[in-house]
């Protein structure tokens, strides 16, 4: 990594879901119970043909949430309630990655396709909370998912990024794209890497990774 690649950089964005914390806390298996139980209530559907809709519903429109409201014109503040409303006892501090996104010069932004509370929640079990000066929801881009690129533009415009001065921390390739066409700087954070120029760097340890830009 060339020591000048973030030089230019003044504010780091972060997704929240598998990227703040490692993806073996499998947080989101809850998450997934909870959409696949909401599935079957609201649309009168057994077990399998919803969780075949939340799988296709996140393929197709970014998230379940978003296929909901667009063929079901769903509600989306009981659904997002609800989904969000699980244990965090699977998450444990991270002292080192904290020191480390501490270190970041600059604003240190989250936004998620979840909630800003749910967020919240997130960071403080991981041991993270006051460390970022801005944390975006889903209900922050009008409930438009990640990877719209209106859902970006909503977000951006009401944090005033500069995106020629930014950087993208996300998990799901698909959400690169974007920020990458903005002119954001990417990082794809997973296991295993993925091919594509909206990809600037791979890595499948974010504080390792942090802790090169900040030496």
């Amino acid at each position: 990594m060339p020591d000048t690649a973030f030089s230019h950089v003044n504010t780091w964005v972060f997704d929240l879901d598998n990227t703040l914390y490692p993806p073996s806390a499998r947080l989101f298996d809850q998450i997934e119970v909870r959409m696949v139980r909401w599935v079957m209530d609201a649309l009168k559907v057994d077990k399998d043909r919803a969780n075949y809709l939340r799988k296709h519903y996140w393929h197709t429109y970014g998230t379940t949430l978003a296929g909901l409201m667009r063929e079901h014109d769903l509600d989306p503040g009981p659904y997002l309630h609800d989904v969000h409303d699980i244990s965090m006892d699977v998450l444990t501090p991270d002292p080192v990655l904290a020191a480390r996104i501490k270190a970041l010069p600059g604003r240190r932004i989250i936004y998620t396709n979840g909630t800003a509370p749910y967020a919240e929640r997130v960071v403080k079990a991981r041991g993270l909370d006051g460390l970022f000066d801005a944390v975006y929801g889903v209900e922050h881009a009008r409930f438009l998912p990640k990877p719209e690129r209106a859902a970006f533009e909503q977000v951006f415009t009401t944090d005033n990024l500069d995106t020629t001065k930014a950087v993208m921390f996300e998990d799901d390739p698909r959400n690169l794209a974007a920020p990458h066409a903005m002119g954001m700087g990417t990082v794809h954070v997973a296991p295993t890497p993925e091919a594509g120029e909206h990809i600037h760097f791979h890595t499948d340890d974010l504080s390792h990774f942090l802790g090169r830009i900040t030496g």
